[in-house]
């Protein structure tokens, strides 16, 4: 187990140095902005919009489904949260009725494979919500996925 817990971290290592290049203008998109999607990228964007989908439904279950279930899966927001159950749990306290959910949007999606199992996206989400509900919310994410049986999983998620 901990030659396992070592090997993620070192690859959470390298998919904070490639984000921090991607993000301090390094961004292969901005290289190339007109390229041709690979499958890995179509992929990691179709598991986006399926939560943007979901979201939109008020179905956190199956907007929780683009994420590992694992117990390792990492949330950072104003604090570090581990696993994915755990998350699922907070998101219906915090999103308890379908109005507190809102309208997501995702834009200016960036996502950069690092190999045949692992990608960093990065984008924008707003969320519409009335006043009464919470109100209107905005920011930035940096993804991490891997490839998995199940597909292209959430593996650590850094929202703003």
């Amino acid at each position: 187990m901990n030659l396992l817990v070592n090997i993620r971290a070192l690859r959470v290592v390298a998919v904070v140095t490639v984000l921090a290049t991607c993000l301090g203008g390094g961004s292969l998109l901005a290289q190339n902005p007109l390229h041709t999607a690979s499958k890995a990228e179509l992929d990691v964007v179709k598991v986006l919009l399926a939560q943007e989908a979901a979201w939109n439904r008020g179905d956190i279950d199956s907007f929780a489904q683009g994420y590992k279930n694992s117990p390792d899966t990492l949330f950072i927001t104003r604090q570090i949260s581990r696993g994915w159950a755990g998350m699922v749990q907070e998101y219906k306290l915090e999103y308890p009725t379908k109005a507190s959910l809102g309208t997501l949007g995702f834009s200016e999606l960036e996502v950069h494979p690092l190999d045949e199992s692992v990608a960093v996206c990065i984008g924008k989400y707003h969320l519409d919500r009335t006043k009464k509900d919470g109100g209107n919310a905005e920011g930035l994410f940096s993804l991490v996925f891997e490839k998995t049986d199940k597909g292209w999983k959430i593996v650590l998620d850094h929202t703003t």
